[in-house]
């Protein structure tokens, strides 16, 4: 079997080196002519953190980013507070990074970019996607290049404008509210990079311009409502604005900018045949609470498994469960630009619905699998040495827990024992109580996780 991607960014990497790593041949293409250089989606969710552990670059991500910067407010030219956008919550058994964290775009494209490197797939730039047929065994792809390639599936990770979801003929149903537009940008300011800033008027205090600083990049991203005005995003306008606001401070350089639009679309269909849509292909967000990105991260930790499976009903699945969540996430994300536009006093905070911890298939309707996430929590393994249960589940299998019994003698399959019980075969020992307690589990309570680290069974043993 094999694979071709269209679109090299974040989702179309993760679904690559989740299908590398289980011996798929798969290609990457993009159009681009060189890689992606600025922030844009630049805060990664606690649920795609535990999806960045999985795939194994978690420590370069955490390594090149921070947690988010308390907000230093500015109104009139004068410093009235520091707020913060969602509190630093501590780490909880269960629940291992429960904080955002920032790391710009590109940044995480190069870290993504190096792990698929280690499975010897490279993306291959200036290598768009002209036009495709299928049929019941495969797809053919013409490449720019003038190639013609043979896959088993196609998967559109092409981008908001995605020609693949052209071609396919669905629906991209939403709208682009034309009436709001923003100046976005990375620059280098003389500001201290452990602080974000938010400069206002005293009159207006909730329009204005925000700066957050780009660990290990030395940038800040602005952001900042650019009104009905026509305007290049250039470093001179930028600091037009901040000069307006009485801010104080000098803008150095600029190394990416746009003018942003809401753009609010969720395709009306994930999959046509052999050819599926993830990440904006499939569903594009305002950037309020920070979704767009990590939603394109899961659906990539969704397909991923169930291409390598390709059993019918695991790849009907995809659909049922992702759509389903992009609206959902779509829904949350749109609040918050309305919040934003009405200058409501909590426009900028962030809640739990922005985590992406609470996404479940088990009410989706029609789900063959469904589950929640399955939580972490410390265990020591036989020797007694301290182990993790995201550990065992860590590779592209599922993982079967038996609580207080003995597993089934196959792959990753462990009972998982409080101190003092005894059982055949492969064991871990509960001595802290949180295993139990996570899985709200009494003895000989089964789960089985699936690759993406969700429960997708849950039964009392006889």
């Amino acid at each position: 079997m094999n694979v071709l991607i269209a679109g090299g960014g974040p989702t179309g990497l993760t679904l690559a080196i989740e299908l590398a790593r289980r011996d798929i041949d798969v290609r990457v293409v993009d159009k681009a002519t060189e890689f992606f250089a600025g922030s844009r989606g630049d805060g990664l969710q606690p649920r795609t953190l535990e999806v960045f552990e999985d795939l194994g670059v978690l420590d370069h991500v955490l390594a090149a980013g921070s947690l988010p910067a308390p907000i230093r407010v500015h109104l009139g030219g004068r410093y009235v507070e520091e707020r913060w956008m969602a509190p630093i919550q501590e780490a909880r058994p269960d629940v291992p990074y429960p904080n955002s964290w920032m790391l710009g775009q590109s940044r995480t494209e190069g870290i993504l970019r190096a792990r698929l490197a280690e499975f010897g797939v490279h993306v291959e730039l200036n290598t768009g996607l002209t036009g495709f047929e299928q049929d019941a065994d495969g797809v053919t792809a013409t490449l720019s290049t003038g190639e013609v390639v043979r896959a088993s599936y196609l998967v559109g990770a092409d981008g908001g404008r995605s020609s693949v979801r052209k071609a396919l003929g669905i629906a991209f149903e939403g709208v682009t509210d034309e009436s709001i537009r923003m100046l976005l940008g990375d620059v280098a300011a003389d500001l201290d990079p452990a602080y974000g800033y938010w400069f206002a008027t005293e009159a207006d205090p909730m329009s204005g311009v925000v700066m957050s600083p780009l660990p290990s990049e030395g940038l800040f991203q602005f952001g900042a409502p650019l009104g009905e005005e026509d305007a290049d995003p250039t470093l001179e306008t930028l600091q037009a604005k901040l000069d307006e606001l009485r801010a104080g401070v000098r803008l150095e350089k600029l190394a990416w900018s746009t003018v942003w639009r809401p753009n609010v679309r969720l395709a009306e269909r994930f999959r046509v045949g052999r050819v599926f849509l993830a990440g904006d292909a499939a569903h594009v967000h305002p950037p309020t609470g920070g979704q767009g990105l990590n939603t394109g991260v899961q659906d990539a930790y969704n397909l991923g498994w169930k291409l390598a499976d390709g059993s019918p009903e695991l790849l009907d699945s995809y659909e049922t469960e992702r759509r389903a969540v992009a609206a959902r996430v779509l829904g949350v994300t749109t609040e918050l630009l309305h919040k934003y536009v009405e200058g409501s006093e909590d426009a900028h905070e962030r809640g739990e619905n922005t985590r992406q911890l609470d996404i479940s298939y088990r009410t989706t309707e029609g789900v063959l699998v469904p589950g929640d996430r399955a939580p972490d929590a410390p265990v020591k393994d036989a020797d007694g040495n301290p182990v993790r249960l995201f550990e065992l589940f860590r590779g592209p299998h599922a993982t079967r827990l038996v609580f207080g019994a003995p597993a089934p003698a196959e792959p990753h399959a462990y009972a998982v024992l409080r101190p003092g019980q005894t059982a055949s075969g492969t064991y871990v020992v509960d001595t802290e109580g949180h295993a139990f307690a996570a899985y709200d589990a009494s003895d000989g309570t089964e789960v089985l996780v699936r690759p993406d680290g969700y429960v997708s069974s849950r039964a009392e043993r006889r």
